[in-house]
Protein backbone atom coordinates (compact mmCIF):
# COMPACT_ATOMS: atom_id res chain seq x y z
CA UNK A 1 0.00 0.00 0.00
CA UNK A 2 1.81 3.21 -1.29
CA UNK A 3 1.74 6.20 1.95
CA UNK A 4 3.38 9.35 2.15
CA UNK A 5 5.12 10.13 5.45
CA UNK A 6 4.86 13.83 6.95
CA UNK A 7 8.07 14.33 6.04
CA UNK A 8 8.00 13.59 2.44
CA UNK A 9 5.03 15.94 2.36
CA UNK A 10 7.12 18.51 4.13
CA UNK A 11 9.66 18.08 1.76
CA UNK A 12 7.59 18.24 -1.24
CA UNK A 13 5.76 21.92 0.35
CA UNK A 14 9.50 22.74 1.00
CA UNK A 15 10.66 22.58 -2.68
CA UNK A 16 7.59 24.04 -4.20
CA UNK A 17 7.95 26.96 -1.51
CA UNK A 18 11.89 27.27 -2.75
CA UNK A 19 10.57 27.42 -6.09
CA UNK A 20 8.59 30.32 -5.72
CA UNK A 21 10.66 32.10 -2.95
CA UNK A 22 13.56 32.11 -5.99
CA UNK A 23 11.88 33.67 -8.43
CA UNK A 24 11.63 30.25 -10.61
CA UNK A 25 8.29 30.23 -10.94
CA UNK A 26 5.49 32.89 -9.95
CA UNK A 27 3.30 29.89 -8.72
CA UNK A 28 2.90 25.99 -8.98
CA UNK A 29 1.23 23.01 -7.91
CA UNK A 30 1.92 19.28 -7.34
CA UNK A 31 -0.68 16.75 -6.31
CA UNK A 32 -0.42 12.77 -5.80
CA UNK A 33 -2.82 9.68 -5.68
CA UNK A 34 -3.62 6.49 -5.49
CA UNK A 35 -6.49 4.76 -6.75
CA UNK A 36 -7.94 4.83 -3.51
CA UNK A 37 -7.01 8.27 -1.87
CA UNK A 38 -5.53 11.34 -3.01
CA UNK A 39 -1.85 11.00 -1.21
CA UNK A 40 -0.98 14.54 -1.32
CA UNK A 41 -1.79 18.41 -2.62
CA UNK A 42 0.84 21.04 -2.28
CA UNK A 43 0.59 24.38 -4.17
CA UNK A 44 2.96 28.02 -3.88
CA UNK A 45 2.70 31.02 -4.94
CA UNK A 46 0.38 33.38 -7.02
CA UNK A 47 -2.04 33.18 -9.24
CA UNK A 48 -0.48 36.36 -11.29
CA UNK A 49 2.93 37.21 -11.33
CA UNK A 50 4.02 40.04 -9.41
CA UNK A 51 0.04 40.20 -8.53
CA UNK A 52 -0.16 39.79 -4.59
CA UNK A 53 -3.87 41.07 -4.80
CA UNK A 54 -4.56 38.33 -7.06
CA UNK A 55 -4.38 35.47 -4.63
CA UNK A 56 -2.74 32.21 -3.90
CA UNK A 57 -2.59 28.91 -6.03
CA UNK A 58 -4.67 26.46 -4.12
CA UNK A 59 -6.54 23.28 -4.31
CA UNK A 60 -9.51 25.29 -6.22
CA UNK A 61 -7.15 27.27 -8.64
CA UNK A 62 -8.21 26.54 -12.29
CA UNK A 63 -5.61 25.78 -15.19
CA UNK A 64 -5.59 25.99 -18.44
CA UNK A 65 -3.79 22.33 -18.94
CA UNK A 66 -3.81 22.15 -22.96
CA UNK A 67 -2.56 19.16 -24.31
CA UNK A 68 -4.12 17.14 -21.05
CA UNK A 69 -6.95 17.83 -22.97
CA UNK A 70 -6.43 14.79 -25.62
CA UNK A 71 -6.58 12.36 -22.78
CA UNK A 72 -9.81 13.47 -22.61
CA UNK A 73 -11.15 13.32 -25.88
CA UNK A 74 -9.65 9.73 -26.20
CA UNK A 75 -11.78 8.93 -23.25
CA UNK A 76 -14.73 10.31 -24.94
CA UNK A 77 -13.87 8.23 -27.77
CA UNK A 78 -13.30 5.19 -26.70
CA UNK A 79 -16.69 5.77 -24.54
CA UNK A 80 -18.54 5.68 -28.02
CA UNK A 81 -15.85 2.49 -29.40
CA UNK A 82 -17.81 0.59 -26.16
CA UNK A 83 -20.72 1.88 -27.05
CA UNK A 84 -20.83 0.65 -30.52
CA UNK A 85 -21.42 3.95 -32.30
CA UNK A 86 -17.54 3.96 -33.76
CA UNK A 87 -15.13 0.94 -34.41
CA UNK A 88 -11.32 1.53 -34.46
CA UNK A 89 -11.83 0.48 -38.23
CA UNK A 90 -14.02 3.67 -39.18
CA UNK A 91 -13.11 5.54 -41.88
CA UNK A 92 -12.97 9.52 -40.56
CA UNK A 93 -14.05 10.96 -43.43
CA UNK A 94 -17.40 8.87 -42.94
CA UNK A 95 -17.84 11.41 -40.04
CA UNK A 96 -15.60 14.49 -41.29
CA UNK A 97 -15.99 14.91 -45.15
CA UNK A 98 -13.65 17.70 -44.46
CA UNK A 99 -10.83 15.00 -44.41
CA UNK A 100 -11.60 13.49 -47.28
CA UNK A 101 -8.57 12.85 -49.87
CA UNK A 102 -6.00 14.25 -47.55
CA UNK A 103 -2.45 14.98 -49.49
CA UNK A 104 1.41 13.80 -48.15
CA UNK A 105 3.26 16.49 -47.85
CA UNK A 106 7.14 15.83 -49.18
CA UNK A 107 8.41 18.06 -46.85
CA UNK A 108 5.88 19.47 -44.37
CA UNK A 109 9.48 22.51 -42.91
CA UNK A 110 9.19 24.03 -46.57
CA UNK A 111 6.84 26.33 -48.11
CA UNK A 112 6.86 25.49 -51.67
CA UNK A 113 7.19 21.42 -50.80
CA UNK A 114 5.40 19.44 -53.09
CA UNK A 115 2.60 16.71 -52.44
CA UNK A 116 0.39 13.80 -53.50
CA UNK A 117 -2.64 12.16 -52.63
CA UNK A 118 -2.81 10.11 -49.45
CA UNK A 119 -2.90 6.24 -50.75
CA UNK A 120 -4.88 5.61 -47.36
CA UNK A 121 -8.11 6.66 -45.65
CA UNK A 122 -7.30 8.12 -41.63
CA UNK A 123 -8.88 5.27 -39.33
CA UNK A 124 -10.50 6.19 -36.06
CA UNK A 125 -7.71 3.91 -34.37
CA UNK A 126 -4.95 6.59 -36.57
CA UNK A 127 -6.33 9.83 -34.71
CA UNK A 128 -6.10 7.63 -31.13
CA UNK A 129 -2.46 6.74 -31.54
CA UNK A 130 -1.30 10.16 -33.77
CA UNK A 131 -0.63 8.00 -36.86
CA UNK A 132 -3.06 9.41 -38.70
CA UNK A 133 -0.19 12.17 -40.42
CA UNK A 134 -2.15 15.25 -39.16
CA UNK A 135 0.68 17.54 -38.02
CA UNK A 136 1.35 21.07 -36.37
CA UNK A 137 2.26 23.33 -38.86
CA UNK A 138 4.94 25.57 -37.93
CA UNK A 139 5.13 27.56 -41.41
CA UNK A 140 3.87 31.20 -40.99
CA UNK A 141 3.76 31.92 -37.11
CA UNK A 142 5.49 35.21 -35.54
CA UNK A 143 7.57 33.00 -33.07
CA UNK A 144 8.73 29.49 -32.70
CA UNK A 145 7.39 29.63 -29.45
CA UNK A 146 3.89 30.43 -30.21
CA UNK A 147 0.81 27.95 -30.87
CA UNK A 148 0.52 26.57 -34.19
CA UNK A 149 -2.24 28.97 -36.29
CA UNK A 150 -5.10 26.53 -35.68
CA UNK A 151 -4.96 27.62 -32.09
CA UNK A 152 -5.00 30.76 -32.03
CA UNK A 153 -7.51 33.38 -32.41
CA UNK A 154 -5.85 35.46 -34.81
CA UNK A 155 -6.08 33.80 -38.03
CA UNK A 156 -9.94 33.12 -37.59
CA UNK A 157 -10.66 36.77 -38.03
CA UNK A 158 -13.58 36.51 -35.83
CA UNK A 159 -15.16 33.26 -37.40
CA UNK A 160 -14.58 30.67 -35.12
CA UNK A 161 -16.09 28.28 -37.02
CA UNK A 162 -15.43 24.87 -37.43
CA UNK A 163 -15.41 25.46 -41.05
CA UNK A 164 -12.39 28.20 -40.37
CA UNK A 165 -10.53 25.97 -38.21
CA UNK A 166 -10.13 23.77 -41.71
CA UNK A 167 -9.73 26.45 -43.62
CA UNK A 168 -6.29 27.30 -41.91
CA UNK A 169 -5.05 24.07 -41.15
CA UNK A 170 -5.41 23.22 -44.81
CA UNK A 171 -2.91 26.06 -45.74
CA UNK A 172 -2.30 26.66 -49.54
CA UNK A 173 -3.26 22.59 -50.06
CA UNK A 174 -6.32 21.65 -51.72
CA UNK A 175 -7.09 19.39 -48.93
CA UNK A 176 -5.48 18.43 -45.68
CA UNK A 177 -2.54 18.05 -45.28
CA UNK A 178 -0.13 15.11 -44.11
CA UNK A 179 3.19 14.35 -43.10
CA UNK A 180 3.12 10.80 -43.98
CA UNK A 181 0.55 7.84 -44.72
CA UNK A 182 -2.01 7.60 -42.21
CA UNK A 183 -1.34 4.37 -40.27
CA UNK A 184 2.17 3.24 -41.85
CA UNK A 185 5.79 3.13 -40.71
CA UNK A 186 6.90 6.30 -41.81
CA UNK A 187 6.48 8.49 -38.62
CA UNK A 188 8.01 12.00 -39.09
CA UNK A 189 9.96 13.33 -36.01
CA UNK A 190 7.40 16.34 -36.08
CA UNK A 191 4.94 15.43 -38.10
CA UNK A 192 3.53 12.11 -35.46
CA UNK A 193 2.11 14.71 -33.61
CA UNK A 194 -1.00 16.83 -34.83
CA UNK A 195 -4.44 17.68 -35.17
CA UNK A 196 -5.91 13.86 -34.08
CA UNK A 197 -7.54 15.01 -31.05
CA UNK A 198 -9.47 18.05 -32.64
CA UNK A 199 -10.40 15.64 -34.73
CA UNK A 200 -11.73 12.92 -32.05
CA UNK A 201 -13.55 16.52 -30.85
CA UNK A 202 -15.18 16.88 -33.94
CA UNK A 203 -16.02 13.03 -33.88
CA UNK A 204 -17.64 13.16 -30.73
CA UNK A 205 -20.02 16.04 -31.68
CA UNK A 206 -21.33 15.29 -34.88
CA UNK A 207 -21.72 10.96 -34.06
CA UNK A 208 -24.09 12.75 -30.50
CA UNK A 209 -25.20 15.38 -31.42
CA UNK A 210 -24.00 17.64 -28.33
CA UNK A 211 -21.09 19.87 -27.76
CA UNK A 212 -17.59 18.28 -26.50
CA UNK A 213 -18.55 19.90 -23.57
CA UNK A 214 -21.42 18.66 -22.96
CA UNK A 215 -21.06 15.60 -23.85
CA UNK A 216 -17.99 15.00 -21.41
CA UNK A 217 -20.25 16.77 -18.62
CA UNK A 218 -22.64 13.83 -18.79
CA UNK A 219 -20.42 11.23 -19.46
CA UNK A 220 -16.43 12.32 -17.69
CA UNK A 221 -17.25 15.39 -15.71
CA UNK A 222 -20.41 14.52 -13.86
CA UNK A 223 -20.14 10.66 -13.15
CA UNK A 224 -16.33 11.77 -11.31
CA UNK A 225 -17.71 14.97 -9.76
CA UNK A 226 -14.98 16.96 -12.06
CA UNK A 227 -15.78 20.86 -11.81
CA UNK A 228 -13.86 21.13 -15.17
CA UNK A 229 -14.69 22.81 -18.84
CA UNK A 230 -13.90 23.58 -22.11
CA UNK A 231 -15.37 27.13 -21.18
CA UNK A 232 -14.27 30.02 -18.88
CA UNK A 233 -17.01 30.58 -16.46
CA UNK A 234 -17.13 33.77 -14.53
CA UNK A 235 -16.95 31.94 -11.88
CA UNK A 236 -13.67 29.77 -13.08
CA UNK A 237 -12.66 33.63 -14.13
CA UNK A 238 -11.80 34.49 -10.83
CA UNK A 239 -10.04 31.30 -9.94
CA UNK A 240 -7.78 31.29 -12.97
CA UNK A 241 -3.91 30.88 -12.70
CA UNK A 242 -2.49 33.39 -15.24
CA UNK A 243 0.06 32.86 -17.95
CA UNK A 244 3.39 34.27 -17.32
CA UNK A 245 5.79 34.77 -20.15
CA UNK A 246 9.62 34.28 -19.53
CA UNK A 247 11.61 36.50 -21.98
CA UNK A 248 14.62 35.93 -24.16
CA UNK A 249 16.68 36.82 -20.95
CA UNK A 250 15.01 34.31 -18.86
CA UNK A 251 13.35 36.81 -16.63
CA UNK A 252 9.28 36.12 -15.92
CA UNK A 253 7.17 38.85 -17.43
CA UNK A 254 3.25 40.05 -16.74
CA UNK A 255 1.02 38.12 -19.26
CA UNK A 256 0.74 40.96 -21.83
CA UNK A 257 0.02 38.55 -25.09
CA UNK A 258 3.48 38.13 -25.72
CA UNK A 259 2.45 35.00 -27.99
CA UNK A 260 -0.89 33.74 -29.77
CA UNK A 261 -3.03 31.76 -27.31
CA UNK A 262 -6.98 30.25 -28.46
CA UNK A 263 -10.01 31.93 -27.53
CA UNK A 264 -11.41 31.42 -24.10
CA UNK A 265 -14.56 33.23 -24.79
CA UNK A 266 -17.59 31.66 -25.18
CA UNK A 267 -19.28 34.38 -26.40
CA UNK A 268 -16.97 33.92 -29.45
CA UNK A 269 -15.46 30.41 -29.67
CA UNK A 270 -18.56 28.37 -31.51
CA UNK A 271 -16.42 25.27 -31.60
CA UNK A 272 -14.37 23.36 -29.16
CA UNK A 273 -10.69 22.22 -29.75
CA UNK A 274 -9.86 18.57 -28.36
CA UNK A 275 -6.78 19.12 -28.47
CA UNK A 276 -5.77 21.96 -26.12
CA UNK A 277 -9.28 23.29 -24.73
CA UNK A 278 -9.65 21.83 -21.10
CA UNK A 279 -9.88 24.65 -18.07
CA UNK A 280 -9.71 22.38 -14.89
CA UNK A 281 -8.32 22.23 -11.08
CA UNK A 282 -5.58 20.33 -10.84
CA UNK A 283 -7.42 18.22 -8.09
CA UNK A 284 -10.14 17.40 -10.29
CA UNK A 285 -7.84 16.37 -12.83
CA UNK A 286 -5.79 13.70 -10.50
CA UNK A 287 -9.48 12.45 -9.99
CA UNK A 288 -9.69 11.29 -13.70
CA UNK A 289 -6.01 9.97 -12.96
CA UNK A 290 -6.98 8.42 -10.14
CA UNK A 291 -10.26 6.74 -11.66
CA UNK A 292 -8.08 5.35 -14.72
CA UNK A 293 -5.80 3.83 -12.06
CA UNK A 294 -8.72 1.83 -10.44
CA UNK A 295 -11.12 0.75 -13.23
CA UNK A 296 -7.38 -0.66 -14.52
CA UNK A 297 -7.18 -2.46 -11.41
CA UNK A 298 -10.69 -3.97 -11.59
CA UNK A 299 -12.20 -2.56 -8.76
CA UNK A 300 -14.28 0.59 -9.86
CA UNK A 301 -17.79 0.31 -9.17
CA UNK A 302 -19.23 2.90 -11.90
CA UNK A 303 -16.48 2.76 -14.52
CA UNK A 304 -16.29 5.34 -17.06
CA UNK A 305 -14.45 2.59 -19.43
CA UNK A 306 -13.86 -1.28 -19.14
CA UNK A 307 -10.87 -2.90 -17.65
CA UNK A 308 -9.67 -4.26 -20.98
CA UNK A 309 -9.78 -0.65 -22.89
CA UNK A 310 -8.24 1.07 -20.17
CA UNK A 311 -5.62 -1.12 -20.32
CA UNK A 312 -5.11 -1.08 -23.86
CA UNK A 313 -3.98 3.03 -23.01
CA UNK A 314 -0.83 1.61 -21.46
CA UNK A 315 -0.43 -1.25 -24.62
CA UNK A 316 2.41 0.29 -27.25
CA UNK A 317 -0.02 0.55 -30.35
CA UNK A 318 3.79 1.91 -32.90
CA UNK A 319 6.34 -0.48 -33.74
CA UNK A 320 9.64 -0.65 -31.85
CA UNK A 321 11.60 1.80 -34.71
CA UNK A 322 9.01 4.67 -34.62
CA UNK A 323 10.13 5.38 -30.74
CA UNK A 324 13.06 7.04 -31.81
CA UNK A 325 10.47 9.69 -33.49
CA UNK A 326 8.83 10.28 -30.46
CA UNK A 327 11.78 10.43 -28.39
CA UNK A 328 13.00 13.09 -30.63
CA UNK A 329 9.91 15.02 -30.24
CA UNK A 330 9.72 15.22 -26.98
CA UNK A 331 13.53 15.02 -25.86
CA UNK A 332 12.62 12.11 -23.42
CA UNK A 333 14.42 8.44 -23.76
CA UNK A 334 12.85 5.31 -23.25
CA UNK A 335 9.50 6.24 -24.65
CA UNK A 336 6.55 4.61 -26.83
CA UNK A 337 3.31 5.09 -27.25
CA UNK A 338 -0.01 3.25 -26.58
CA UNK A 339 -3.61 4.71 -26.75
CA UNK A 340 -3.80 8.41 -25.75
CA UNK A 341 -0.21 8.09 -23.63
CA UNK A 342 2.83 8.18 -24.09
CA UNK A 343 4.76 5.19 -22.33
CA UNK A 344 7.53 4.66 -20.19
CA UNK A 345 9.90 1.53 -22.10
CA UNK A 346 12.02 0.82 -19.22
CA UNK A 347 12.30 2.53 -15.92
CA UNK A 348 13.62 6.28 -15.47
CA UNK A 349 15.98 6.14 -13.05
CA UNK A 350 14.56 7.67 -9.81
CA UNK A 351 11.55 8.90 -11.19
CA UNK A 352 8.39 6.85 -12.97
CA UNK A 353 8.64 3.14 -13.58
CA UNK A 354 8.33 0.95 -16.85
CA UNK A 355 4.81 1.01 -18.03
CA UNK A 356 3.94 4.71 -16.93
CA UNK A 357 1.49 6.55 -19.44
CA UNK A 358 1.83 10.74 -19.26
CA UNK A 359 2.13 13.59 -21.33
CA UNK A 360 2.19 17.55 -20.71
CA UNK A 361 0.69 20.48 -21.33
CA UNK A 362 1.70 23.61 -23.52
CA UNK A 363 1.34 26.08 -20.73
CA UNK A 364 3.41 24.13 -18.19
CA UNK A 365 1.46 21.28 -16.62
CA UNK A 366 2.57 18.07 -16.87
CA UNK A 367 0.91 14.27 -15.27
CA UNK A 368 1.48 10.80 -15.32
CA UNK A 369 -0.23 7.75 -14.22
CA UNK A 370 2.45 4.72 -12.65
CA UNK A 371 0.45 1.46 -12.62
CA UNK A 372 3.29 -0.38 -11.05
CA UNK A 373 4.14 1.95 -8.59
CA UNK A 374 -0.16 2.32 -8.10
CA UNK A 375 0.27 6.40 -8.44
CA UNK A 376 -0.95 9.32 -10.36
CA UNK A 377 0.85 12.67 -10.40
CA UNK A 378 -0.29 15.82 -11.77
CA UNK A 379 1.63 19.18 -11.71
CA UNK A 380 1.11 22.72 -12.99
CA UNK A 381 2.54 26.31 -13.13
CA UNK A 382 1.83 28.68 -16.30
CA UNK A 383 4.66 29.83 -17.69
CA UNK A 384 5.30 29.89 -21.31
CA UNK A 385 6.94 29.31 -23.73
CA UNK A 386 6.24 25.68 -23.42
CA UNK A 387 9.02 23.17 -21.94
CA UNK A 388 10.33 26.34 -20.00
CA UNK A 389 13.46 25.08 -18.14
CA UNK A 390 12.73 25.90 -14.74
CA UNK A 391 9.42 24.54 -14.91
CA UNK A 392 10.75 21.22 -16.25
CA UNK A 393 13.44 20.90 -13.55
CA UNK A 394 10.85 21.66 -10.93
CA UNK A 395 8.98 18.84 -11.94
CA UNK A 396 12.13 16.60 -12.34
CA UNK A 397 12.64 17.75 -8.22
CA UNK A 398 9.46 16.96 -7.13
CA UNK A 399 8.85 13.12 -8.73
CA UNK A 400 12.72 12.38 -7.78
CA UNK A 401 11.25 13.51 -4.44
CA UNK A 402 8.17 12.04 -4.41
CA UNK A 403 10.44 8.03 -5.58
CA UNK A 404 12.96 8.72 -3.04
CA UNK A 405 10.26 8.95 0.03
CA UNK A 406 9.75 5.97 2.41
CA UNK A 407 6.02 4.17 1.40
CA UNK A 408 6.76 4.47 -2.36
Amino acid sequence: MVTLTTKTKETLDAILAQAVADGKVPGASFAVGTADEELYFGAAGLTAFNDPSSGKVDEDSIFWVCSHTKLLSTVAALQLIEAGKLTYETPVEDIIPELKDPVVVDDISSETSGYKPAQNKILIKHLLNHTSGLYYSQLGKASIDTLTLGYTSAPYNGDFSVEQFFNIIRERFPSVPLAFEPGTNSYHPVGHYGWSCDILGFIIERTTGNSLHQYCKEHIFEPLDMKSGFYVTPEMRKKLVKLTYRNNEGNLEKWADQLGTIEPDPTKAHFLQGGIGLYTTLKDYLTLLRHLLLVKEGRAKHPILSVKTVSSLFESSIPPQLHKSVELFTDWENVGYGIGLCLATEDWPGRRKKGSGFWYGWAGTYYFLDPETGIAVVYGTQVVPTRDPEVIKLWDQLERALYAAEGI
